[in-house]
């Protein structure tokens, strides 16, 4: 009768091996020659827009902040808030209009709130894109998000949305989208009659 030796794994042990595991596959994908394993693609190179998302005084924007003001830079695709007592200052990145036809600028301000918004296209939208539905109920389909703060001008919105893809781009028919957590904060601050300039 053979004896077989029992080994015990120790923790230095495991956690090499789950290493070498774990690496193989990654240093395996790509063997120079081979047909069935190619060289990965290169990435498409992405512009970043780091320069440009920075802090800002209000002051060349707004003779005061009576109401809190908001900005949005269609550029730098930020959005920023300073309440009526400047005491408060956030900056959010923000999704912007597709096009240069589609984007709105000038001073506007907040007329309504609302939390778990409904939506509708506009006749424009549904114009270009006849397949989309007539109205969308809240939740995690509707292209508002969580929040929306309706501005003085005829459909336009600053709201959320749970498509964070979205948010750092050009991808709104005419809206300013944030993400979910920042328009519930930037609800929470803003009033009606909160300022708002889009540049």
């Amino acid at each position: 009768m053979v004896k077989k030796r029992i080994q015990t794994s120790t923790r230095r042990g495991f956690l090499a091996g789950a290493t070498a595991t774990l690496a193989t596959p990654a240093l395996a994908q790509y063997i120079p020659g081979d047909p069935l394993r190619p060289a990965p693609e290169p990435e498409p190179s992405v512009r970043r827009n780091v320069s440009g998302f920075r802090a800002l005084d209000w002051q060349p924007y707004f003779s005061n902040t009576r109401n809190g003001a908001i900005l949005v830079d269609t550029v730098s695709r930020a959005l920023h808030y300073w309440s009526d007592d400047q005491s408060i200052y956030k900056l959010y990145p923000s999704s912007v209009p597709l096009t240069e036809e589609l984007t709105r600028r000038g001073r506007t301000s907040v007329i309504r709130k609302v939390e778990g918004p409904s939506w509708s296209p506009t006749p424009s939208m549904k114009k270009r894109n006849p397949e989309w539905p007539d109205y969308i109920p809240p939740g995690p389909d509707n292209p508002l998000g969580t929040h929306a703060l309706y501005l003085s001008w005829k459909y336009y919105r600053i709201h959320g949305t749970h498509d964070t893809r979205k948010i750092g781009r050009r991808s709104s028919n005419g809206c300013i989208g944030l993400f979910n957590e920042d328009i519930a904060e930037l609800f929470s601050m803003a009033k009606v009659g909160t300022q708002v300039l889009l540049i």
